[in-house]
């Protein structure tokens, strides 16, 4: 089952922003999508709140998710999460495989 985790990064004066702009010109989210089972690492930012930054951080399985905290890249975003003085919350979403159901497809225009 595949684990999807929002993580919500929030700070002053841009932080937030440039954080996630650091994280990509620096390659470290290259090199997480590059991580065996990282499915999905993709920045948004929220219309409302110019200060906040959303992750979307989907991976294969927990024990994916446990090789990658416990890479020595955790360390380079830890130290930019510091230098940019963010505040986290997060999400943690499990799926159940099942995909969309079929009385929710109407609904979705592809």
């Amino acid at each position: 089952m595949a684990v999807t985790v929002n993580i919500y990064y929030s700070g002053e004066n841009g932080n937030a922003r440039k954080f996630a702009e650091e994280m990509t010109a620096g390659g470290v989210v290259r090199r997480i999508r590059a991580e065996a089972g990282n499915e999905r690492y993709e920045y948004f930012f929220p219309m409302e709140d110019e200060e906040t930054v959303l992750l979307i951080d989907s991976w294969t399985d927990q024990h994916a998710i446990d090789r990658h905290h416990a890479s020595p890249m955790m360390a380079e975003i830890v130290r930019l999460r510091d230098k940019y003085q963010l505040r986290m919350r997060v999400e943690r979403y499990v799926s159940d495989g099942l995909g969309i159901p079929a009385g929710d497809e109407k609904f979705i225009r592809t």
